[in-house]
């Protein structure tokens, strides 16, 4: 029996031990947040929304984002042509909300990016930034990432917007919006759109 409970003992101190070794191992080495940094914005040149899901940066990253990564960083961010970033996407409100709705905001109200909303922003215009992108101001451009179909339902669907003869979507229709925690930087940094 004596030695039963030697052997009990032994096998608790050697729990005890290994959680010890995780938890302090985790507190040592620990998971740090995840930040945009504005430099990376600096030496490619890009905002901060080519290369992360949230257009102020940090968090989850787009396709060319990881590209980036993986090819360790370089200078210049690589070109992903014709991939389409709403395949089978068929309404112009599910695209705006697919690629517009984190910058421009989910009614078009502006965030990161010009408010839409009654803006009288001319057709032509909207589609030009659409397919080029607006460097100065930070909007990353999406030539090559919607079919011609597709280009046409967005257009349609932010010159509404523009107009006000379409309303904002109905509050039923939209995911809550994504909950992303990023530091602030100053207002120098080309970081996250207009």
């Amino acid at each position: 029996m004596k030695s039963l409970i030697i052997q009990f003992s032994q096998w608790i101190a050697i729990a005890v031990i290994a959680v010890l070794s995780i938890f302090i191992t985790g507190y040592v080495v620990g998971e740090s947040s995840v930040h945009a940094l504005p430099e990376y914005a600096s030496n490619t040149g890009e905002p901060c929304a080519t290369c992360h899901v949230n257009p102020g940066g940090g968090g989850p990253r787009t396709l060319r984002g990881l590209l980036w990564v993986a090819n360790g960083r370089p200078d210049a961010v690589p070109e992903i042509g014709n991939i389409q970033i709403a395949p089978g996407v068929n309404d112009g409100l599910e695209i705006y909300d697919l690629a517009c709705a984190a910058c421009h905001g989910r009614f078009g109200e502006g965030l990161f990016g010009t408010a839409l909303v009654r803006s009288g922003i001319a057709e032509s215009k909207i589609k030009t930034t659409i397919l080029r992108g607006r460097e100065r101001s930070g909007m990353p451009a999406f030539e090559g990432q919607l079919s011609d179909h597709q280009l046409e339902l967005l257009v349609a669907y932010v010159t509404g917007l523009a107009s006000g003869s379409i309303e904002a979507p109905p509050a039923s229709y939209l995911l809550p919006p994504a909950e992303f925690a990023c530091q602030e930087y100053s207002a120098v940094t080309k970081c996250g759109g207009n």
